[in-house]
């Protein structure tokens, strides 16, 4: 099994979209960065994946998705009225995919970025690489326990 972060604004779509989308799942669809493609094609069936809400207040970590299919053709990028089209890409050759994800828990405060920072264990933690972009992006295992254990320790202080 392997470890994955994919950022989402929650303005665009939340956790909570997440939660309320049939089978509290969903296609991760619009990725239009090459690498960010690319990791999601390394992506399996039962990847666990940090749902990271970006251009939030605060930003960071709000849950844990799983992956529930594996990369396939991304059909926004072939419909000219969808904001992700992309003339390039064709049903023959399909520049961009997507993979489907399914909500498994939904934190209850969210792990801010400042937070990750403050965390031995994470200084090289692709997320908080100065100058890192990427929507999706690969999670050590030993990062994504850190991680975990934050999780698990907000949860218990609240409650208290």
């Amino acid at each position: 099994m392997k470890y994955w972060l994919m950022k989402s604004e929650p303005g665009s779509f939340s956790i909570d979209d997440l939660k309320r989308a049939p089978k509290k799942t969903t296609c991760w669809d619009g990725v239009r960065n090459y690498q960010a493609r690319n990791f999601m094609r390394e992506m399996e069936k039962g990847d666990q994946v940090f749902y990271y809400h970006s251009s939030a207040e605060p930003t960071g970590i709000v849950g844990i998705a799983e992956v529930s299919r594996k990369a396939y053709p991304d059909h926004t990028a072939l419909d000219p009225k969808d904001h992700h089209f992309d003339p390039k890409s064709t049903p023959e050759n399909p520049i961009w995919e997507m993979v489907d994800i399914k909500l498994v828990r939904v934190f209850p405060d969210t792990i801010t970025l400042d937070e990750l920072r403050s965390h031995a264990g994470l200084e090289n933690m692709e997320l908080l690489r100065k100058g890192s972009r990427l929507s999706v992006q690969p999670v050590k295992p030993e990062e994504w326990q850190i991680i975990l254990k934050i999780a698990e320790k907000k949860e218990k202080a609240k409650t208290k």
